[in-house]
């Protein structure tokens, strides 16, 4: 598929409403990636739920976010099928929003924080790029959602670590997306930021929206995520957080790495 992370990230529109039907947001089948002769990611299979707040979970080097861009087609795989609300995954790629890692973007780029949310209307926008008022305002609102609509005319390099993070959730946001894929949006950002940004999700969530995101605070994933996916280069376990986020689970996923003292702060599932 060979698609950039802009382009991912900027391919808006506005999409249908999530099917009421049992069709996974995301399914993945047989997931294979490869940066040499050893696997980053091995012939996963997964099924996110459609309204649901999902993680995918595992120790670093363990393939999350090689998973994630597998997915997408940000990075080549040798094996796998994606499907989006049981639709081939280019059918239904505009009924998906992406948020990178913060380290894979170029803040030196010279362009204002009003303008990377005009990104996400892209296909509204079409091939002029004519920005109407009503485009303006739009991003307006999406920037006000996540407390920045004072930094609209900024130059986006010269924001926080933490501000950038929320700049490109308002970004996905104006898409107006059914799927929203999230690699590792808590990394790197205060504490203010990441209440700001669990509060916008959760919101998603409540409007019959689907959160997937690359996470690594396992100290969150109770409070923050209703499924989880946990892997290690392979699937280890998947589910609903309540049944699957267990000790057993988590040692087999981090290869028995983890301290008994630290799975005992852990909110787990009795």
């Amino acid at each position: 598929m060979g698609h950039t992370v802009l382009e991912l990230a900027a391919d808006g529109g506005k999409a249908p409403a999530a099917e009421a039907g049992g069709a996974a947001a995301l399914q993945l089948a047989e997931m294979t990636v490869s940066y040499g002769e050893k696997p980053a990611v091995f012939s996963v299979d997964a099924r996110i739920p459609a309204r649901s707040m999902a993680a995918i979970i595992g120790p670093n080097g363990a393939g999350k976010s090689t998973l994630l861009k597998a997915a997408l087609g940000i990075v080549p795989r040798l094996s796998g099928k994606v499907t989006v609300f049981g639709e081939p995954f280019r059918q239904a790629r505009h009924r998906i929003a992406y948020v990178p890692q913060r380290a894979s973007v170029d803040w030196d780029f010279p362009t204002r924080v009003i303008d990377v949310v005009l990104m996400g209307l892209y296909r509204e926008l079409g091939l002029l790029r004519l920005v109407r008022r009503r485009h303006r305002e739009a991003a307006l609102a999406c920037l006000d959602r996540v407390g920045m609509a004072d930094f609209a005319e900024r130059q986006i390099g010269q924001l926080s670590g933490g501000q950038q993070q929320r700049v490109f959730l308002a970004r996905a946001l104006a898409q107006g997306a059914d799927l929203y894929l999230l690699d590792e949006p808590f990394a790197g950002v205060d504490a203010a930021t990441e209440k700001a940004i669990i509060a916008v999700l959760k919101s998603l969530k409540e409007a019959q929206k689907t959160v997937l995101c690359v996470h690594h605070d396992l100290a969150t994933v109770i409070d923050y995520f209703d499924h989880v996916l946990l892997v290690n280069v392979r699937k280890i376990a998947e589910g609903p957080a309540a049944t699957t986020f267990t000790a057993d689970n988590l040692q087999a996923t981090y290869g028995g790495r983890l301290a008994s003292a630290h799975i005992d702060q852990l909110k787990l599932p009795a």
